[in-house]
């Protein structure tokens, strides 16, 4: 038991070096070498290491079930699809529910759909600049002053990342073919019932 115990201390002081090795890494590459292509690297490995395809890159059926369809890689919720009314969940442990693509999302607040982060001017990120976008990951509002960014995109992680490493998303997004496809706006939740009256 002891020496199991040992092993788990020794593997999470092991994961703990890493990260803050790595965080320490990524912000000296760039300072260091200050290359486009070392920025767009390191950002490609922000979006992978964030799971960025889990949620807006919409899937297609393979050979062994779903998987992502790069063709349409980080371009959202696919416009065609056109979701039914979200299911009503009884009270109770479950709050949310999820499309088989992963998005499409809905809870208490409302439906959301994952955006377009290619970099398409009408339908993706084409239009934004870099300080609209660093600005959308630090504050959790659409290009830093609009709507809030809903569920379930984490922003509130990205807020703690160095400015630099945003960058390097950026960058990164920046490189991507821009993919037209117009995500519909969030939904809002039903309003409460009201009040019986007395």
């Amino acid at each position: 038991m002891k020496i199991a115990a040992k092993g788990v201390a020794i593997a999470m002081a092991l994961v703990a070096i890493t990260v803050v090795r790595t965080q320490a890494q990524s912000t000296a590459v760039l300072a260091a070498g200050d290359k486009a292509a070392d920025k767009v690297a390191l950002g490609a490995k922000f979006v992978q290491l964030g799971g960025c395809d889990d949620c807006h890159t919409t899937k297609k059926m393979g050979p062994n079930g779903p998987e992502p369809d790069m063709s349409r890689r980080l371009s959202g919720h696919p416009q065609e699809m056109v979701m039914p009314p979200a299911p009503q969940l009884p009270p109770g442990p479950w709050v949310a529910t999820v499309a088989g693509t992963l998005t499409a999302w809905s809870g208490p607040w409302g439906v959301s759909f994952t955006q377009n982060l290619t970099p398409d001017p009408e339908t993706g990120l084409g239009k934004w600049t870099e300080e609209e976008f660093l600005a959308a990951l630090q504050t959790g509002r659409h290009q830093g002053r609009g709507r809030q960014i809903l569920p379930p995109m984490p922003w509130q992680q990205y807020s703690t990342l160095p400015e630099e490493d945003l960058k390097a998303i950026w960058a990164f997004l920046r490189t991507l073919p821009p993919i037209r496809n117009k995500v519909p706006d969030p939904i809002a939740p039903p309003a409460p019932p009201a009040a019986p009256a007395r």
